[in-house]
């Protein structure tokens, strides 16, 4: 049996095929293929990994149709080499036991569909995101329910073995709702391949690691990367593509963090603190995720419940962030942000609307369109160019 999580703001034939084939054919040339992760619990239709044919030339979506069916596959992340997706199934019972589970792919991209090479426990409950390293041969998951972090090595044909590493974390946060245990939500691995960072919400504090890439292995350091203000709730991080600096969403602190990486040392620096909360705005909000512009001049941020999408420039002397705009874009609790392969286009996976919305971007000034198109999708969670 297996039984979905609960985490976080969560509220919870061959003709066919033929014609699903052909429709990608049509728009393989202008946009290429985007993989959906999605919740398949509760009140949704979805039933685990969606293809679609994106076109950047208008910015349109095509759903091509189911390329894996899966339990709750909510963050997906592709090799190094493009082959193998890997996806974080976020369930709390696997096999009988307290866990979710992470599954491999091979990617067939002609005909949008994915195999499935191997399945294995997590160890936690509720894994929220999945990475793996530059090389392609160590993988990583962060078990938000379970408050804990667990390595894979993946091997030929991304065929994943049992856990390598585990760390189960200890100790709360001052938030009597949303910090009564640890909860790892974010597994990053740095620049370098040399360090694995892991965001927890619930402790409030970056984890660090030395990674052995050729095994998997991964060594803990005695004292975090980072420590956030008390109740801001690490969720997302993101390096800049220089290196030099790295992003933090926090969720209940509603805000992202400039921070200044030494690879050396495996250490964060706060350098600046942003809101994400519009001026006056009354209620609650919480931050979600954070994407960047290839070239690392924008920064383009998720805040819920007052659903917006918060643009920044960024600084290319420090890193530092600079407001260009905030934008209502219509989606209701975005899961996840992704900039199309052209840069032209900024799509959000919206949970509670059921959409994923697609906002033209001006490369030049970084800001957004005023509104969005909206392609209707059951529980989006995460988006994947492939």
């Amino acid at each position: 049996m297996r039984q979905i999580s609960r985490r976080g703001f969560l509220y919870g034939s061959a003709a066919a095929s033929l014609a699903a084939r052909s429709r990608f054919a049509g728009a393989e040339g202008v946009g290429g293929l985007l993989l959906v992760g999605t919740q398949t619990a509760g009140t949704s239709t979805s039933k685990g990994i969606y293809a679609y044919a994106f076109d950047a030339a208008t910015g349109g979506l095509k759903q091509i149709g189911l390329a894996a069916q899966t339990d709750n596959p909510t963050f997906l992340v592709l090799s190094p080499d493009r082959k193998t997706l890997f996806a974080a199934n976020e369930l709390d019972e696997f096999e009988g036991k307290k866990s979710g589970a992470v599954s491999s792919f091979l990617l067939d991209r002609k005909n949008a569909k994915l195999t499935q090479v191997s399945q294995v426990a997590s160890l936690g409950g509720g894994p929220c995101h999945v990475s793996v390293d530059h090389t392609g041969r160590a993988v990583f998951a962060a078990n938000y329910g379970g408050g804990s972090a667990v390595s894979f090595s993946a091997g030929k044909g991304g065929k994943l073995s049992p856990a390598v590493s585990f760390f189960q974390y200890t100790g709360h946060g001052p938030d009597a709702e949303r910090q009564r245990g640890p909860h790892a939500h974010r597994v990053t691995i740095s620049p370098d391949n040399r360090w694995l960072l892991v965001n927890d919400l619930g402790l409030d504090q970056i984890h660090l690691y030395r990674l052995n890439a050729a095994t998997a292995k991964l060594t803990p350091q005695d004292s975090p990367a980072w420590r956030s203000a008390p109740g801001a709730g690490p969720r997302a991080l993101l390096f800049h593509p220089t290196g030099h600096w790295a992003y933090c969403v926090t969720e209940m602190g509603s805000a992202v963090n400039v921070l200044r990486w030494n690879a050396g040392r495996g250490t964060l620096q706060t350098v600046q603190e942003l809101s994400l909360r519009p001026e006056g705005h009354q209620g609650v909000t919480a931050g979600c995720d954070i994407v960047l512009s290839r070239d690392g001049r924008f920064a383009y941020v998720a805040d819920r419940f007052d659903d917006i999408i918060v643009t920044f420039a960024v600084s290319r002397s420090d890193g530092r962030l600079t407001l260009v705009g905030r934008t209502s874009y219509g989606g209701k609790t975005p899961r996840h942000l992704a900039l199309d392969p052209t840069g032209r286009w900024l799509l959000v996976a919206n949970q509670d609307s059921d959409t994923i919305s697609v906002l033209a971007r001006d490369s030049r000034s970084g800001k957004l369109a005023d509104s969005a198109n909206a392609f209707p999708l059951s529980k989006p969670q995460c988006l994947v160019f492939a």
